[in-house]
């Protein structure tokens, strides 16, 4: 299990069949052997392209939503990561395939990947920084801890290239530095006994929800 601070690993722990539902989906186990058909891997890829350019807008909300410099040197440091990165992974993979980069913007956005980008940011824009990280947290350790977790038990080399983003030290420090955001975030907002407070419970149903929509997202990933 990865160490991206102490509020994570609580979420995590309150969410744990969720979270493994999530970590270990038919999706990344096909993606672990071999088996995931490229038809439905190309068509995760496409909607998981939309979907980071909500997911970028929410961490931009995020820089909107910090009350230290601090916060929102992380908070531009992801989206950065998110847009000059992740989405360049995206059409490099989609171009070597003959999608090209105007039919990938040109996407058509599914109904669960509507559903959670829009999740996200309204927890953004109905709440604090402390409602956005916990419906943004799934998504950024979940990929860091399923990345690390098929680098060591991959069986195949076919989804090597995706494996290896995640698994990678530059991806895994992202991961790191979001949960000592969120750690540091909560402290300054609750007090260190934070998981004390009364939202406390609040969070952790939001990060559940965010993380039971990425089991649908991955499920979306399986019917082109």
């Amino acid at each position: 299990m990865s160490d991206y601070g102490k509020a994570f690993t609580l979420m995590r722990d309150a969410a744990q069949g969720q979270w493994r539902d999530y970590t270990r989906h038919a999706f990344v186990e096909g993606m672990k052997d071999g088996t995931l058909p490229r038809e439905a891997f190309l068509h995760y890829l496409r909607q998981d392209y939309v979907f980071l350019i909500h997911f970028s807008r929410a961490w931009a909300l995020a820089v909107v939503k910090s009350e230290t410099h601090s916060e929102m040197l992380t908070a531009v440091a992801t989206v950065n990561a998110l847009v000059a990165e992740e989405m360049q992974l995206h059409i490099g993979i989609c171009a070597a395939e003959g999608i090209s980069g105007e039919e990938l913007f040109a996407t058509e956005e599914r109904a669960e990947n509507m559903a959670y980008t829009r999740f996200v940011l309204e927890a953004g824009y109905s709440g604090d920084l402390l409602d956005l990280l916990a419906a943004l947290a799934p998504c950024v350790m979940g990929y860091g801890e399923i990345g690390a977790r098929l680098a060591s038990e991959a069986t195949s080399d076919t989804y090597r290239d995706w494996i290896n983003t995640y698994a990678s030290p530059d991806y895994q420090a992202a991961c790191q530095a979001v949960g000592e955001l969120l750690d540091a975030a909560l402290t300054r907002r609750i007090g260190a006994d934070f998981e004390a407070s009364p939202r406390w419970q609040r969070l952790c149903r939001t990060f559940r929800t965010a993380t039971e929509l990425e089991v649908n997202f991955w499920q979306m990933g399986l019917t082109p």
